[in-house]
């Protein structure tokens, strides 16, 4: 097992027998006799048990004090207590301040190794979702927001301010690509809320009927097709965080469904008669001007107060292009390390064109020409010739046949992804070059074999095509 498990006990014989048997069964044992020596062990020596094993009543005091005393200041551990002499009391103080179980003496083994191995796994349980809340964290800090513009500081400034008070509401607004869902994740990983679900839901990508049942839930009957009960989101998202993105397209009579949840806090099921409550935090994103919708109708006035506690507007790209400096390596890092390329070098010819270019796609689509530079790239120099950028379009050589100046386009709405274009570039490179290999790879500045693997991955066979 590997764990440490913390045995507080001052009878000899039974503290003696407790560490033989938990060695036995793989746990590492260390053995306090007092409340004194414990609380050396735990908060001086930082020891960091998984599970702590407690008689109730020691003589130097009670476990239930230490247990009240060290809260929060150390790893979580379960705690689990015996007593000689239980009192209700006792016991409703226990599992108040967490313990995981409350058991009297004498106790049977048996009975405590299930009780024992039952606690270990609620403590790892824990203990994932804590290291899993830190790596998001770690991940989604205000830090993540980059940029050194006046704009990004602001932002950042303020997302630190949001993260350390619990609000209930806000509208992220902005142009379609400058980071809104990162914005959210920002501030429910480094909130208060952490630890608990963050559910996100993009209005705009279902149906009516299937936005209110995802949203709000149905049970069993509900409607045709509804088989079984099915928890919306809001009831998903318990405790934690509802990011509604493009919230601008749900339709009025769903809005005025969720304006009830938010003010009630209580969410009733498609078909069903019973409310539940629910404690969640909203966040709205949307691409559109939700105050000058809510002044002609489009959306309804009453939600748009009660979200807009706090109002946070991205800026598009065009606006802080300074920030291309922070942006464009950080995303030539990330994609180094996806494809395991060594881009280093950015010629300040790419620079000029990068800076001249207004990005009507934003961030998003600044990512994805990086992506698409660094994968093409074949040493460390970026792959200018991959930018494609609209007005800029670099001829290719690589694309260029003696007879045919034509180039290559490929469109960057989403409309086909990168395994694609790799394809319809090696296809119609083989088709200017007549299905020579060695022209071909010459053309595309590769080997014929790296050539002839892309050729077969991507299933260009063909009996135009040589033998190998």
């Amino acid at each position: 097992m590997g764990a440490t498990l913390l045995v507080i006990e001052d009878e000899t014989l039974l503290g003696t027998e407790l560490t033989r048997h938990y060695k036995n069964g793989g746990w590492e044992v260390e053995w306090a006799h007092t409340l004194g020596q414990a609380r050396s062990m735990l908060l001086e020596q930082r020891l960091d048990p998984l599970l702590i094993l407690s008689d109730m009543s020691l003589p130097d005091g009670s476990a239930l004090d230490l247990m009240e005393s060290i809260h929060g200041q150390y790893a979580h551990a379960e705690w689990i207590l015996l007593t000689g002499y239980g009192s209700v009391p006792d016991s409703v103080r226990a599992l108040r301040i967490g313990a995981y179980d409350f058991l009297e003496k004498p106790c049977e083994l048996e009975h405590l190794d299930l009780i024992v191995a039952s606690a270990a796994r609620s403590a790892r349980a824990q203990r994932h979702l804590i290291y899993q809340t830190q790596q998001r964290y770690q991940q989604y800090s205000s830090k993540a927001f980059v940029g050194h513009s006046q704009a990004a500081q602001e932002i950042r400034e303020l997302l630190i301010k949001l993260t350390k008070v619990p609000f209930s509401a806000l509208i992220i607004g902005g142009e379609t690509g400058t980071g809104k869902g990162l914005v959210a994740r920002i501030l429910h990983y480094g909130g208060s809320r952490a630890q608990h679900p963050m559910v996100e839901l993009n209005c705009a990508a279902l149906p009516r009927e299937l936005l209110e049942s995802e949203l709000f839930g149905h049970e069993a009957g509900a409607f045709t097709g509804a088989k079984a009960r099915h928890l919306g989101l809001l009831e998903q998202a318990h405790g934690g965080t509802l990011f509604l993105d493009e919230i601008g397209e749900m339709p009025l009579d769903l809005q005025a469904k969720l304006l009830k949840v938010i003010e009630d806090r209580r969410v009733r099921r498609l078909g069903g008669s019973k409310e539940t409550l629910v404690d969640v935090q909203i966040l709205a994103a949307s691409n559109r001007d939700l105050e000058q919708m809510s002044k002609e109708g489009g959306f309804r006035a009453d939600l748009y107060h009660r979200l807009s506690v706090f109002r946070l507007r991205l800026p598009a790209l065009r606006e802080i292009k300074e920030d291309l400096d922070d942006l464009v390596p950080l995303f030539v890092a990330e994609f180094n390390a996806e494809a395991r390329k060594q881009v280093k070098i950015i010629p300040e010819r790419v620079w000029n064109q990068l800076r001249s270019h207004d990005w009507p796609g934003n961030v998003r689509e600044l990512r994805n020409v990086v992506e698409r530079c660094v994968l093409f790239s074949d040493d460390a120099v970026f792959a200018e010739q991959w930018l494609q950028l609209p007005g800029k379009i670099t001829s290719s050589p690589s694309l260029v046949t003696p007879n045919n100046n034509a180039q290559v386009c490929l469109p960057l709405d989403g409309s086909m992804v990168l395994e694609d274009m790799d394809r319809y570039i090696i296809e119609t490179a083989l088709k200017r070059n007549h299905y020579n290999i060695a022209a071909t790879a010459r053309a595309l500045g590769t080997t014929r074999e790296t050539l002839r693997y892309r050729i077969q991955k991507h299933g260009l066979k063909s009996s135009k095509l040589p033998s190998s």
